[in-house]
């Protein structure tokens, strides 16, 4: 597959194999582009920045219609390709190429709400004769740079927004999962989509990230991916707007009046959807002493039924993991932890990028698999006298994406909710969850900024403020 620059699909001599994690087949392979390709890239970016800065809102909401439409009429052919190259079982895929879907029409309603306010210049000194108002404009060439564990949606999350905003777009797709970002170009090109509205380059994210990211050209960066390279994007980018979604190691609390049946489930999905690679996936439970035996035993039982396999097979309830690298690193913390002390309940094998859905019971929160985010299919389960000490280990990390409690008691969870350092809280629910227009974005190491087309539309646009003074 070819990537997109300067308003053509193009090849390179230097290519990488985009392959199934489950049995290392070729799916495809794409162009890896140059530093050359990345001065071409910025340049038609900026011509495509004064493109799309003409267009009309209900233009640009057309658009990103018809690119709802478009994929909604591909769903099935998008979902069998993100499921080759991701991994993930084909209803995961559906389920994402679906929310795709509403991301972009929710980013389109959103071209056609861009407003400024009225200036209450009244309100300060010397102010008579003068009328003030804001407008909201595009930031101009906006660099996206997208994980491999939602290929489709988050990419969405990004484009749509910026170009719903007015902006170009740079799109940097992750090296593992290319393929169907690829397809959502071309379908936004057929959408009617200006051509240098989107460039979308294919290679290491080292050097395409990193020399676009330093480029003054660019005014906003949207980022999702690990702390650590979020933290880089950071450094280098100098005075830019950035949004970063980074990681977390999300903690779920069940206290002893909560519905322990309903606690397993909400912990059992949570915890192994798409094999545990999802930044808000429970990976530390934290369960009162009291109901800690019952609790781990409902959950066991529930992760009895999780079938690892072929993502293509109608039997497996979940597929491997992206690289097998990432298995083994997986098992390594899971061994670790059992050295330190904790007890291995269910799972802890691997074959290849294939790891069995695995629970660690006695954890404490000096162990690596509590105090980094492991984005593998384990949890890791705490006891906690109460709610003061499970309110204490919840916030014991450098993250803070979202948290989950169980509970009956109001107060309790009013006091989760003010307390818990995140940014998003969650009553009687797993940390798991996300609707895509709710502002979603975390505090401390998990990032900073909102995602959601109405949040995303402020991060991707600037604020003038205009005063007119009249005789």
């Amino acid at each position: 597959m070819k990537f997109y620059l300067n308003g053509n699909w193009e090849n390179r001599d230097q290519v990488t194999e985009v392959t199934n994690p489950y049995d290392n087949s070729i799916v495809d392979v794409v162009p890896k582009a140059t530093e050359a390709d990345i001065e071409t890239a910025l340049q038609s970016a900026v011509k495509g920045a004064a493109s799309m800065a003409e267009t009309t809102g209900y233009e640009r909401f057309e658009i990103l219609r018809r690119t709802a439409d478009l994929i909604q009429q591909r769903s099935e052919d998008l979902a069998e390709l993100l499921s080759k190259e991701e991994g993930k079982t084909l209803p995961e895929s559906r389920l994402e190429v679906d929310r795709s879907v509403q991301t972009m029409e929710l980013s389109g309603e959103e071209a056609k709400r861009i407003s400024g306010e009225q200036l209450p210049l009244d309100g300060g000194k010397d102010v008579r004769n003068r009328l003030g108002f804001t407008l909201r404009v595009p930031c101009g060439v906006v660099v996206a740079i997208s994980p491999f564990n939602f290929p489709l949606n988050l990419v969405c999350h990004k484009v749509g927004p910026a170009l719903a905003a007015g902006n170009a777009v740079i799109l940097k797709p992750a090296s593992d999962t290319p393929l169907v970002s690829l397809e959502f170009v071309k379908i936004l090109l057929e959408a009617g989509l200006p051509p240098l509205g989107i460039q979308c380059l294919t290679g290491s994210g080292a050097v395409i990230g990193g020399g676009l990211c330093a480029d003054p050209r660019v005014r906003k960066i949207t980022f999702t991916g690990s702390r650590e390279v979020g933290e880089d994007i950071c450094r280098v980018a100098g005075l830019k707007k950035v949004t970063m979604e980074l990681g977390s190691n999300c903690p779920l609390i069940v206290l002893p009046d909560a519905d322990l049946d309903a606690a397993a489930q909400a912990a059992a999905v949570s915890g192994y959807a798409n094999a545990g690679q999802v930044c808000i996936s429970t990976q530390r439970l934290i369960v009162a002493d009291e109901i800690h035996e019952a609790m781990v035993d409902r959950l066991q039982t529930k992760i009895a039924t999780v079938t690892a396999g072929n993502q293509l097979d109608a039997t497996t309830t979940m597929g491997p993991m992206v690289r097998s690298s990432d298995a083994e690193r997986v098992q390594n913390w899971i061994s670790q932890a059992v050295d330190e002390g904790a007890r291995l309940v269910c799972g802890g094998e691997r074959d290849g990028a294939v790891m069995q859905a695995t629970l660690l019971d006695h954890t404490t929160s000096a162990m690596k698999i509590n105090r980094e985010e492991l984005f593998g299919p384990a949890v890791a389960v705490m006891k906690a006298k109460d709610v003061h000490e499970a309110i204490r280990l919840a916030n014991d990390t450098e993250y803070g994406l979202s948290a989950g409690v169980f509970t009956q008691d109001i107060d309790a969870a009013m006091r989760f909710a003010r307390e818990v350092q995140s940014g998003n809280i969650h009553i009687n629910w797993s940390p798991f969850w996300r609707t895509d227009l709710m502002p979603y974005g975390g505090l401390k190491g998990s990032g900073m900024g909102k995602e959601g087309p109405k949040y995303a539309v402020e991060e991707m646009t600037e604020t003038k403020a205009v005063v007119i003074h009249t005789k």
